[in-house]
């Protein structure tokens, strides 16, 4: 327990740190002052994501904040916004000191079990069916954008079925440096309108059955592509990202915030 416990005061002191450099109060004008500062919210959010921990019920009976349950998953859900401001202000500060090699790709994020994908209605409004690595599902697409030093750099989410190559030119049209991709992103057009010349270039891995000559310098810079697919998988595994709990819209979408708020700030 005292590991935990030091694990969330460094968290609450990177939190609290971020709200006073971003300038962030949240004032609550009506009803009961609240029980627990959003600082101490947004902190255990972070540690339930950061600690790969199930559920937002384990990490009220790990604490026993004066707060009733209830209370803390409505406030969680609530402060998620401020969460993404956070996340959006260290996106920005990484894009500034950003590594000239970056990588973007997209991967499935499931909302339920492929089986209760028919009945499933929670994230009915946004997910759809569509085909992944793994097979088909029912949910959502993230794509992002890193560096190679694995800083996130950009971040989209979509339906299942979007297009990649559309979200590649949103979520980039203000970065610049040597983009890295796979063979997903394989367009002639995206590849001419994409190039700035000596500040924007990108380079599509090719697909193995294409006929097309690679430099031993291309390969490397293709190779790199390793460390996005070690982000995903950070996300996935450690930081909590898939989930099928949430028992409404703004809990799906909180889970996603703090997951990638307690990736940036690992």
């Amino acid at each position: 327990m005292n590991t935990s416990i030091n694990v969330f005061n460094n968290i609450v002191a990177k939190v609290t740190f971020l709200f006073n450099k971003l300038k962030i109060k949240i004032i609550k004008s009506t009803g009961r002052t609240l029980a627990i500062t959003p600082e101490h919210t947004i902190s255990l959010a972070l540690f339930k994501q950061s600690q790969g921990i199930e559920t937002k019920k384990s990490v009220w009976e790990m604490f026993e904040p004066k707060c009733s349950y209830k209370t803390l998953v409505v406030n969680m859900n609530k402060l998620a916004l401020h969460a993404l401001i956070i996340l959006q202000a260290i996106m920005r500060m990484n894009r500034d000191h950003a590594h000239t090699v970056k990588h973007t790709d997209s991967t499935d994020i499931p909302v339920c079990l492929t089986k209760n994908g028919k009945r499933h209605q929670t994230m009915k409004d946004f997910a759809t069916w569509a085909h992944g690595p793994k097979g088909w599902y029912y949910g959502l697409k993230m794509s992002i954008t890193t560096d190679l030093k694995r800083r996130l750099l950009a971040v989209r989410f979509g339906t299942g079925n979007s297009n990649d190559r559309e979200t590649f030119r949103k979520m980039n049209k203000d970065l610049m440096g040597v983009f890295v991709a796979d063979a997903g992103y394989i367009s002639k057009d995206l590849e001419r309108e994409f190039y700035i010349e000596h500040k924007r270039i990108l380079f599509v891995k090719p697909r193995a059955n294409m006929k097309k000559l690679a430099t031993e310098w291309q390969i490397n810079l293709y190779n790199t592509r390793m460390m996005i697919e070690l982000n995903f998988r950070s996300l996935k595994m450690f930081y909590k990202l898939v989930t099928s709990l949430p028992r409404s819209v703004d809990g799906y979408l909180g889970n996603y915030a703090y997951a990638l708020l307690a990736f940036v700030l690992r």
